[in-house]
């Protein structure tokens, strides 16, 4: 089993910034990519920003120029940095990541999610 712990998330005026971090535990050989998607009330989860293994960056256009993800793989770790903050930021924030574990026969790859910590950023 793989757990993803996230913190960071908090209420914040507009124009702030917040950091949230993602740890990942388990029985993990390998993690090929992490990353950040959100939800806010009414609308479907969107994908904020990932990485992979070798650091390759993904973002949303909306977040573009604001957010900055980034990961530790020694500590099987992924950041978001948050700056510029808008309320259309406000949202539940979850980690995600695309784990390979190893079975007692070769390896198996699945995706993981946390439990979601809440930014709210306030006008």
């Amino acid at each position: 089993q793989v757990q993803l712990v996230e913190s960071g998330g908090d209420l914040v005026q507009a124009g702030g910034s917040l950091r949230l971090s993602c740890a990942a535990s388990g029985n993990i050989f390998s993690i090929n990519a992490m990353g950040w998607y959100r939800q806010a009330p009414g609308k479907q989860r969107e994908l904020v920003a990932d990485i992979t293994i070798i650091g390759s960056t993904n973002y949303a256009d909306s977040v573009m120029g604001r957010f900055t993800i980034s990961r530790d793989n020694s500590k099987n770790t992924v950041y978001l940095q948050m700056n510029s903050l808008k309320p259309e930021d406000t949202a539940g924030y979850y980690c995600w990541a695309r784990v390979v574990t190893a079975q007692p026969i070769g390896v198996s790859v699945n995706d993981y999610w946390g439990q979601g910590t809440q930014v709210t950023v306030s006008s």
